[in-house]
């Protein structure tokens, strides 16, 4: 299992979630390798990964948080990519705090399972920005779910996904919008699995639990 943080759609009905605090379960857990990032210190390579949620909920107009995927009423899904880092200025430590509600300890933050966070839930804060004539839904914030809630989450619908980059499941990378299968491919990691003729691997059983992470 290589995702270890350390101290350092698919023919669905676009339409993006609407702005506001809405119950989310993360279905995703996705490796996307090393990637080109450009921020305010220039250009670097860096480990991404992307994480999914399902929300849960009704619109401004009362009607429910679904799409219409493959001929199936599907709950919709919004999606952050982060860097692989539990630096102490890191995007994914600061949301991963705020969603356990605690910090890290300098033990935890020395290596931390990602794949802990697929069948968790959270409060996400959704705002959205324009970009090409097109309204994008944005993770702002991820909360604990409040304990008044927690009795009465809703069940998941989406199936659990791990994609990890050490043993990759083909299965699920071919289901990948071709952008993010793309993306993949332009890692290093990916380009190097390929020159050694690296096997697909067998999908892995998830099993959703409610065990804090």
């Amino acid at each position: 299992m290589g995702l270890i943080a350390k101290d350092t759609s698919n023919g669905a009905d676009f339409k993006p979630v609407p702005t506001g605090a809405h119950i989310g379960r993360c279905i995703a857990v996705i490796d996307m390798g090393t990637q080109r990032s450009v921020g305010q210190f220039g250009e670097s390579m860096v480990h991404k990964i992307q994480i999914r949620w399902e929300v849960f909920g009704e619109d401004e107009n009362g009607l429910p948080l679904t799409v219409v995927y493959d001929g199936k009423t599907m709950p919709m899904t919004v999606r952050k990519t982060y860097t692989l880092s539990l630096h102490e200025k890191a995007a994914l430590r600061r949301d991963l705090q705020a969603w356990r509600g605690k910090a890290f300890t300098d033990e935890e933050a020395l290596g931390f399972d990602v794949s802990k966070l697929l069948g968790q839930y959270c409060l996400i804060n959704v705002t959205h920005s324009e970009s090409g004539g097109k309204t994008y839904a944005n993770v702002s914030g991820l909360t604990p779910v409040p304990a008044a809630m927690r009795a009465n989450k809703p069940v998941g619908v989406h199936p659990l996904i791990m994609f990890d980059l050490d043993n990759p499941n083909m299965d699920v990378f071919n289901n990948f919008h071709e952008k993010l299968q793309e993306a993949i491919k332009a890692s290093p990691e990916w380009q190097a699995r390929a020159r050694t003729g690296g096997s697909p691997a067998v999908a892995a059983n998830v099993e959703d639990d409610d065990i804090p992470f």
